[in-house]
């Protein structure tokens, strides 16, 4: 390890924390131990699949096996059901990090965890707190029509995303987001801010700015259901879910019985009644104002297609839209 540098436990699972525990591995810091969640079933086979973190430092070292992981790499991979569990809390304490590091883990740390680090407690949280505290940050900020989001590092304490910020890091939501692009952007943003923060503690010069509570929103977590769309709401409003929803949970609507999910929708200055079908050669659809035409949609059961695909092949099922 280079000189100056600190030791460091990551905690995380998702996809996002991925090029941030990756520039922590390429940094003057030591990363002693990693916890992710469990291997899980995923798919329609339900075949057994390890997290991302694990995933990506496992990759291309030999002998990486779930049993092996530990003895393959420089440090250990903890997995706890529970990162609340006696156990768990004893394996991460062993460490003796300087620093703990939080992205995306998935679960709510206690106070034991968060009073281990010799130095701190950081989570990187993608929006800009204490606006979208909460699971799912991206989404909301689309669909709420903010101009600007970005990462924020604080100081973490046993509330949910409630810490002194001590940086934050911002980026403007483009017109064309979609959760899965705005998600990808604030993944690759994040490793800067985070290296900046522990330059800001090793320095002594790290600030601790509380939170305004008064203007905390919050995200909770999605479920599929929550991408029906509600044709009542504007089009603007829809056109905002159908881009934060992509690519989860998903927004849809239903066309005779069937789900039909959309993955982009452009805005018109049309009007009709709230679900009603405007131009079936166009796929014109009446929101509670103005109306969308859908651009790209999947039948469900069917390959995802153009609007025009969808029209040739299945013009005789559009009866309503709900």
């Amino acid at each position: 390890m280079a000189s100056g540098g600190m030791r460091i436990v990551f905690i995380g699972t998702g996809e996002i924390s991925v090029p941030t525990l990756e520039a922590l591995l390429k940094s003057k810091h030591e990363v002693i131990g990693v916890v992710t969640q469990p291997d899980k079933p995923v798919g329609r086979e339900q075949r057994i699949e390890p997290p991302p973190i694990k995933k990506a430092v496992t990759s291309g070292v030999p002998n990486a096996s779930p049993a092996r992981t530990g003895r393959a790499l420089p440090f250990p991979i903890l997995q706890p059901l529970r990162i609340k569990d006696e156990g768990a809390i004893e394996d991460i304490g062993a460490l003796k990090p300087d620093i703990i590091v939080v992205m995306a883990y998935g679960q709510i740390l206690p106070r034991d965890v968060l009073e281990i680090p010799k130095i701190a407690c950081l989570n990187l949280h993608a929006s800009l707190l204490p606006r979208w505290r909460g699971a799912t940050p991206v989404q909301a900020a689309i669909a709420g029509g903010d101009l600007e989001t970005g990462i924020t590092v604080m100081h973490m304490d046993e509330g949910l995303d409630t810490g002194d910020i001590l940086l934050q890091k911002r980026i403007d939501i483009r017109s064309n987001d979609t959760g899965g692009s705005l998600h990808e952007r604030l993944a690759q943003i994040a490793p800067e801010a985070l290296l900046e923060s522990l330059r800001l503690l090793a320095t002594n010069a790290a600030p601790r700015i509380p939170q305004e509570n008064a203007l905390a929103t919050y995200a909770p977590k999605l479920k599929r259901e929550d991408g029906r769309i509600d044709w009542s709401e504007p089009a603007q409003a829809i056109e905002r879910k159908i881009r934060a929803f992509n690519p989860w949970p998903g927004a849809f609507t239903e066309i005779d019985g069937q789900h039909l999910k959309i993955f982009s929708a452009s805005i018109l200055d049309l009007s009709g009644q709230p679900g009603e079908i405007l131009e079936s050669e166009k796929l014109i659809i009446a929101a509670g104002s103005r109306a969308l035409s859908l651009n790209e949609v999947q039948l469900e059961g069917k390959k995802r297609m153009s609007a025009p695909e969808f029209l040739r092949g299945y013009a005789s099922i559009l009866r309503g839209a709900h």
